[in-house]
């Protein structure tokens, strides 16, 4: 006997997709009038977290929306994206970006609960770390939680991986 179909419920975000954005938008700031002389730039700034600086603070925001604008024509949700507010260094702005990955406990929680409360009857979710795996008896009934979860808005960018 087969074991029950299940499916994985992941919040992930391809790197390589996001460094190409970032290495699109700086091509953008360097070349683009508006950006001459602002001192407009975009960088990495550790593994998981994007530096942006300009001399003025609607320049930073500016800068901030091309990379915006970069991340959704490579298919990135923008709930993968934790931007902070324009602060001032010196005589310069920033804004500190992180890009999310993973499902905290909390959201997982909620997502679990959802699936308890609405999903089908006999439909099982399990927290595995910063994933959580869902199981059932049907793979109808797993169809039915994935739009149930698509429909719902969690905070975090959701995909459905490991359908079997």
């Amino acid at each position: 006997m087969a074991a029950n179909p299940s499916f994985d419920i992941v919040s992930k975000v391809d790197r390589q997709e996001v460094d190409n954005a970032l290495r699109q938008a700086e091509k953008e700031l360097a070349t683009r009038f508006d950006f001459r002389g602002t001192g407009a730039e975009i960088s990495w700034s550790g593994e998981e977290a994007i530096s942006l600086q300009a001399e003025t603070e609607e320049r930073v925001r500016a800068a901030l929306d091309v990379f915006k604008e970069k991340l959704i024509k490579r298919n990135i949700s923008m709930k993968s994206l934790d931007a902070g507010d324009p602060r001032s260094s010196g005589k310069i702005f920033k804004i500190d970006a992180k890009v999310i990955q993973g499902i905290d406990t909390e959201k997982a929680k909620a997502i679990s609960k959802k699936i308890r409360d609405e999903g089908p009857k006999g439909v099982q979710a399990q927290i595995q770390g910063d994933q959580l795996r869902v199981t059932g008896k049907k793979k109808d009934d797993l169809q039915a939680v994935i739009s149930l979860l698509k429909g719902e808005d969690f905070g975090v960018a959701l995909q459905f991986t490991n359908y079997r």
